[in-house]
């Protein structure tokens, strides 16, 4: 079904809705090029999804492409993902030529006509250096850069000079090194999207029976890649801890990004480290890439774990919170900007394994603080984390951009 936004009216209010089609309006013959590194797994790929089309739906023209790599390029990409957020790298040649000459290689094949060219991540960073740039180019960067490898910033620093313009998720990752000007958008949630759209009670259950997950117990769940900055045998420490209190099951379900090459080996990891609760049912690993899923897994929960050591914003956050669960997380990137400590969740220091299985024993046994801080985490995201808001903000920074170019 085609995205309008007019559906979001009974969600936002019709002041929202008329502020986008205003700031729309000086935008309707602008063409727009959003390019990623992947249409499937991940928030970037989540983001696109409902920006594109409701973009399209507002009258402003906006295309959507994907870079292609090799395994290879995705596997130094991922290096360099990991380096970003403070990881050792060894930066040889061969792969920085991989990654320059597989950016080429798309350029030859994605040609650019537009009026403005938003790129996503590293992935795609150094498309810039094979156009004859003749409009405005932004990085949108979704990774935390507060504190990364120096010597692999100093080389992706030389790509991201030729940039008009750096968009992040929060003030935390701005840079005083960067001359150009850096504008924070923090991302938003689909509220219609089937991830996060209300379902009944029957299709939770379904969806729960038909992928083995027993309602026997209450579960503790978290949403996130098998990435280890998501730490999930630290979530798994936690859950070791909670059980000795209360017979409960934990859940963790992430699926694997095509630009992701280390997911695998850090999910088959899990599995054989933690056979035994994985045996007995005790801890279930999902990997299926099933929206509705999630939104039923979400939904059943009792409490929702983000134990991210590094995280850009953190999106399942926000889709846990909109569905009125209480979140206990990682004080760490743009989950902060979300959870009021406990007002809506608890923020902890991501080592504090005893602390984390603490709160949620707390929330589990005290299920009137549990709810009211599962309605509290959806008035915030209702009032600061929807794509409408998101869109809002996209419009200003775009105008803004191309005024300054004079293409409006």
């Amino acid at each position: 079904m085609k995205k309008s936004l007019e559906n979001y009216r009974k969600i936002v209010g019709d002041k929202i809705i008329y502020k986008i089609f205003k700031a729309a309006r000086k935008l309707y013959n602008v063409k727009i090029l959003h390019i990623n590194s992947t249409y499937l797994g991940g928030g970037v790929a989540e983001l696109l999804k409902s920006l594109v089309p409701l973009m399209n739906n507002i009258g402003i023209e906006t295309d959507w492409r994907t870079l292609h790599g090799s395994p290879d390029f995705f596997m130094i990409t991922k290096k360099f993902h990991n380096a970003l957020q403070g990881d050792k790298i060894n930066l040889t040649n061969i792969k920085k030529k991989i990654y320059e000459e597989t950016n080429e290689e798309f350029s030859t094949y994605c040609h650019i006509n537009h009026d403005l060219v938003i790129i996503h991540d590293p992935q795609p960073l150094p498309l810039i250096k094979f156009y004859k740039k003749n409009q405005p180019w932004i990085w949108r960067c979704h990774i935390d850069i507060s504190n990364p490898n120096e010597e692999l910033w100093d080389y992706l620093k030389g790509f991201i000079l030729r940039y008009d313009l750096v968009v992040i998720s929060t003030e935390k990752y701005k840079r005083e090194d960067l001359p150009m000007e850096q504008i924070v958008i923090p991302p938003g949630i689909d509220p219609l999207s089937p991830k996060n759209m209300d379902l009944p009670e029957n299709i939770i259950k379904k969806y729960l029976k038909k992928y083995g997950i027993p309602m026997d117990k209450p579960i503790i769940a978290q949403i996130a890649r098998f990435d280890k900055w998501k730490d999930p045998k630290g979530v798994v420490e936690v859950f070791k801890i909670v059980k000795k209190h209360i017979d409960c099951r934990l859940v963790l379900c992430g699926s694997f990004a095509l630009d992701d090459p280390e997911g695998q080996v850090i999910y088959d990891n899990i599995r054989t480290a933690y056979k035994k609760y994985i045996d007995n049912k005790d801890i279930i690993l999902i990997t299926t890439e099933n929206n509705i899923l999630v939104n039923a897994i979400q939904r059943y929960s009792g409490v929702i774990i983000h134990k991210s050591v590094k995280e850009g914003f953190g999106l399942a956050v926000t889709e846990a919170l909109w569905k009125s669960k209480p979140v206990v997380a990682s004080d760490v990137g743009g989950i902060s900007l979300q959870i009021i400590n406990e007002k809506n969740g608890f923020l902890l220091n991501p080592n504090d394994i005893k602390g984390f299985a603490d709160k949620i024993i707390y929330l589990l046994e005290n299920k009137d603080v549990a709810e009211k801080m599962g309605k509290e985490g959806k008035n915030i995201v209702k009032e600061k984390f929807l794509i409408t808001r998101y869109i809002l903000d996209w419009l200003y920074v775009i105008r803004k951009i191309l005024e300054e170019y004079d293409r409006v």
